[in-house]
């Protein structure tokens, strides 16, 4: 009876509009935390069992320790961002910076920069691999936003030429290849491991048995 009680009076407050920028705040926290786990425990799980070596135990503790640090993470800039940008909108006497409506582009990129560097200031796998994830999505995004305000070609192929998209392809090519042959040491290790096996290993064979079956003989 006591919990139906409460969860009703929950639920008339969550309907009333009251507390909505608190509210936001821990909905954000909830929603952090859950989208980290969906997305870091199963991409752990996999990369932990094929790349890894260890005992079950010691997998386990690694699994758990990312999907941990992905969510706390997501949990703590989504607080951090939502509640420097409402505090933002309350000392500029604007509403409730709720819903994206009241935000303006300044506070916006304030907020996300205090709060990208408190939380993933840090140089660790996690916080890299998430960076990296966004700056390249960041490109993409610019290059189409370009394209729409006409100061790159169009997106639509239909529209005849070259369009951005294949702009941006020539260009992350032609600058990642050009690091992995005079500046190697750059690249994140796991592409640099990639692109040894395409571009430097496929120039090497002895016979049939590491031309075709192996990259390179079993006993070497």
């Amino acid at each position: 009876m006591v919990a139906s009680a409460l969860i009703r009076a929950f639920n008339q407050l969550l309907a009333s509009g009251k507390y909505q920028e608190l509210l936001a705040l821990l909905k954000g926290i909830r929603n952090g935390i859950t989208y980290g786990v969906k997305i870091r425990f199963p991409h752990a799980l996999v990369m932990t069992f094929l790349f890894r070596e260890g005992t079950l135990k010691e997998k386990i503790k690694i699994i758990l320790k990312a999907t941990f640090q992905h969510a706390r993470n997501l949990a703590c800039f989504t607080f951090s961002y939502k509640f420097i940008t409402t505090v933002l909108a309350k000392l500029n006497n604007q509403k409730a910076s709720v819903h994206g409506g009241q935000k303006k582009p300044w506070q916006v990129i304030v907020a996300a920069s205090i709060a990208g560097y408190m939380v993933f200031g840090e140089n660790n796998p996690i916080n890299t691999q998430i960076n990296m994830y966004l700056l390249s999505r960041i490109i993409f995004g610019l290059c189409r936003l370009g394209s729409e305000r006409g100061y790159l070609p169009s997106s639509d192929p239909d529209e005849g030429g070259r369009n951005w998209f294949s702009l941006f392809a020539a260009s992350v090519w032609g600058i990642v290849l050009y690091l992995f042959e005079y500046h190697r040491h750059t690249l994140q290790g796991s592409l640099q491991s990639s692109m040894t096996y395409l571009y430097d290993d496929s120039d090497i064979w002895h016979n049939i048995v590491d031309f075709l079956i192996y990259n390179r003989l079993p006993d070497a």
